[in-house]
């Protein structure tokens, strides 16, 4: 027999507050235009784009999470001091070490925090969301939060057709904390690395460092390989998490996808069968592709502008590079 004791965590988790940052500065087509040949109507055809935000140099990954978590925390109606664990999604935090999340929970006033960075691209804040879960469930967090955040306009080819109009910065977070009722439901994530090609980083950092290559690295992928992959076996990983959850399309209330692209957004509704009344997430729009970012910043967004409500029913997934993939079904704070 074991002589290890249970842990003594809380029966369930919830999402308890959700703050968003939006860098200050905000980048129309029109801008992307001077690099490119394209035009606006091609880039809002083929993405459903019009504007995103860029970063200033003084917006760095840490400052736009310390506003976001701020945000976050107040929502959640709880002190920085009760926060247990900081977890931090980003591809664009270029300091290796320490992680990024040590100096965002130092500056919030977090007292001796677990805190770690993941890197799990656009489906970064579903692996931060379940690690979250897992921390209050176990016992060694009651509060955690849950940040993803990217500057992608430093990783960006503003030369590249393909992606130079789909990237933009910005910060999303939540509160996790205890629940006595299921409102973080079952994970459905994976990853298929033998189409991790389609979605990368240009080349190695040692690769430029070594002076192999001049062109500083940046964002690349392969549009129709992605969409497809997007569309049709997302769609599957978004029932599975229904599934698993144990609802149906009918019991949702909001639809809360990475933001990547409005096509895939609508295809994803289509092959999901979504009812009418689904408010479905298109803040794509306005902030571009945020990777980790993203569906914090949508789910923010839809809460501060009435589309959606709290306690409302949400199916979230995000995928991205990896290619790497999570689903769940959470109740809205």
């Amino acid at each position: 027999m074991s002589k290890i004791k249970p842990s003594k965590g809380a029966p369930y988790a919830r999402i308890m507050g959700v703050g968003g940052y939006r860098p200050t500065r905000v980048v129309p087509n029109e801008v992307i235009l001077e690099t490119i040949d394209s035009s606006d109507e091609w880039i809002r055809s083929r993405s459903g784009i019009a504007t995103r935000h860029w970063a200033s140099p003084e917006e760095t990954v840490a400052a736009m999470s310390v506003e976001a978590s701020g945000k976050a925390i107040a929502d959640a109606g709880i002190t920085p001091q009760q926060i247990g664990g900081v977890i931090v999604s980003t591809v664009s935090h270029f300091k290796q070490t320490p992680a990024v999340a040590t100096e965002i929970a130092d500056k919030i006033g977090a007292i001796k925090p677990a805190a770690f960075d993941i890197s799990a691209g656009c489906a970064g804040f579903g692996y931060g969301l379940t690690l979250a879960k897992g921390m209050i469930v176990e016992g060694s967090a009651e509060y955690v939060l849950v940040i993803g955040v990217e500057r992608l306009s430093d990783l960006t080819d503003l030369e590249d057709r393909a992606t130079a109009f789909l990237f933009g910065d910005g910060a999303g977070a939540v509160v996790v904390g205890p629940s006595k009722e299921p409102k973080i439901g079952p994970t459905v994530w994976g990853s298929e690395g033998d189409k991790s090609e389609t979605i990368k980083q240009t080349v190695p950092w040692d690769d430029y460092r070594n002076g192999t290559v001049e062109k500083f690295p940046a964002i690349t992928q392969e549009g129709q390989a992605v969409f497809r992959w997007a569309v049709f076996e997302m769609a599957k990983v978004a029932q599975q998490a229904l599934d698993a959850a144990g609802i149906s399309a009918d019991d949702l209330d909001v639809f809360i996808p990475h933001q990547a692209n409005m096509r895939i957004i609508d295809s994803m509704v289509k092959t999901l069968k979504l009812p009418e009344h689904v408010t479905v997430a298109r803040d794509v729009e306005t902030t571009g592709n945020t990777s980790a970012a993203s569906i914090p910043l949508a789910m923010e967004r839809l809460l501060a502008t009435g589309a959606a409500k709290s306690g409302d029913t949400a199916l979230v997934i995000g995928f991205g590079a990896g290619l790497v993939y999570a689903a769940t079904v959470v109740t809205l704070p």
